[in-house]
């Protein structure tokens, strides 16, 4: 079976301009997802999506392969992931190999660890079209997420078949994290939620997806702790 990595980089960000390759503990962040797809078992290659020539020097620096670069519709703020992966799977295919499973390692989720990834291809059945990562919610829609109704008073986002009178006893949900996705490549037409998906759950500390300069503080201090820097 071959399984591949796709990591999604693209060169534009409105809250961190060039956070892909923003030096995190020394190398890029775009570096540490790579490393990580390429430590894991039977992935066979990495490959990185993106419309920016910088970010494509660092990905091949990194050991990942770029196949020429993204096109323009599929590399604004507004482009959706799964047709940019998409997009890169059939470039991959254009080389002769056909990949039988794809995961998607966002570069920004640096925090995941390997067994993340090797937990979610175990989730891979045959009964399964996609497997997503998440981690418990913090805020819950049976009981404290409201909405604006067009007369402007707000409600509770979801009802409940009866009262909940505390979170703890609401019905439990989660919040998608973005840091893994992972499909059987006959299901990647599917997107995410056209077919059969299952979830990993990741505790709340590996599953900050960086999109602020908060975010990026929080990571590193975060890494500096887990591997002992000063």
């Amino acid at each position: 079976m071959s399984i591949v990595a796709t990591v999604c980089a693209r060169g534009g960000s409105t809250g961190l301009p060039g956070k892909n390759i923003r030096p995190l503990l020394g190398k890029p962040l775009l570096t540490w997802t790579i490393q990580q797809a390429r430590s894991v078992p039977g992935i066979s290659g990495v490959y990185v999506s993106t419309d920016d020539p910088a970010i494509a020097e660092v990905a091949e620096a990194s050991g990942a392969l770029v196949l020429g670069l993204r096109p323009a519709e599929l590399a604004t703020a507004t482009a959706p992931k799964v047709p940019v992966i998409r997009h890169l799977v059939a470039q991959i295919e254009n080389t002769g190999l056909r990949p039988d499973v794809i995961v998607d390692l966002d570069p920004t989720s640096p925090l995941r660890h390997c067994a993340d990834i090797e937990a979610c291809l175990a989730l891979l059945t045959p009964e399964t079209d996609v497997v997503i990562t998440a981690y418990p919610s913090d805020k819950n829609p049976y009981f404290n997420m409201v909405e604006e109704t067009l007369e402007g008073h707000v409600r509770l986002v979801k009802q409940a078949s009866g009262p909940v009178t505390g979170r703890q006893h609401a019905p439990r949900v989660y919040s998608m994290n973005a840091s893994v996705y992972v499909w059987h490549r006959h299901t990647l037409d599917k997107g995410l939620w056209d077919g059969r998906a299952r979830m990993h759950v990741m505790p709340r500390e590996r599953s900050i997806d960086i999109d602020s300069a908060l975010d990026f503080k929080l990571v590193e201090l975060i890494l500096r702790e887990r591997l002992g820097h000063g």
